[in-house]
């Protein structure tokens, strides 16, 4: 009862018509501080199956990507709130995995980031606003008392033209379209 009272004291995630963001609706996940830049979507790596988060590239026609539904870690709750847990998910299927929630990969000892990548049972994100602006993070403060060392805010990054959402890089702000 604790955690479902402290649930609903977060704002609700607003999408782009001002709208509560709802668990089990569909929406694509788009740039905020620009309209050149297209949705998140799966993206491969090295000639891979597309088991990465990333976003679509940059074309004169702008893709929305592929549309998420968002499943809060409290039971019974049926809006997205700031700063609670939740589970991602692509509402497509993959052509090489079974599962399409998002879940945070193992830092790379190169660079030292951490990409979201699909596939599992699914990590914990959350949505922060600073700004007036929406970020994309990992810091599983309602599953887990001890991930909260080891949070981090998401972002774009290019690696040869691909466009990656990586954690412990540079930060990008989104909004929420329904589909």
């Amino acid at each position: 009862m604790a955690i479902s009272t402290m649930a609903q004291d977060q704002p609700p995630v607003l999408d782009t018509a001002g709208r509560p963001v709802r668990s089990g609706v569909e929406y694509y996940i788009l740039p905020a501080a620009t309209d050149i830049a297209g949705g998140l979507t799966l993206v491969a790596r090295n000639g891979s199956c597309p088991s990465f988060v990333g976003q679509e590239p940059l074309t004169p026609v702008v893709s929305q990507g592929l549309p998420v539904v968002f499943s809060p870690y409290v039971a019974g709750e049926t809006i997205v709130r700031e700063s609670r847990s939740f589970i991602i998910e692509f509402s497509a299927a993959s052509t090489c995995v079974s599962s399409t929630k998002w879940n945070l990969a193992a830092r790379d000892p190169a660079t030292s980031r951490r990409n979201i990548v699909i596939g599992r049972s699914g990590s914990y994100f959350m949505i922060t606003k600073e700004n007036n602006l929406y970020y994309l993070a990992f810091c599983p403060a309602d599953t887990c008392n001890t991930c909260k060392f080891d949070c981090g805010t998401a972002g774009i990054t290019i690696e040869n033209g691909k466009r990656f959402l990586t954690l412990d890089g540079p930060v990008f702000p989104f909004r929420f379209r329904r589909a």
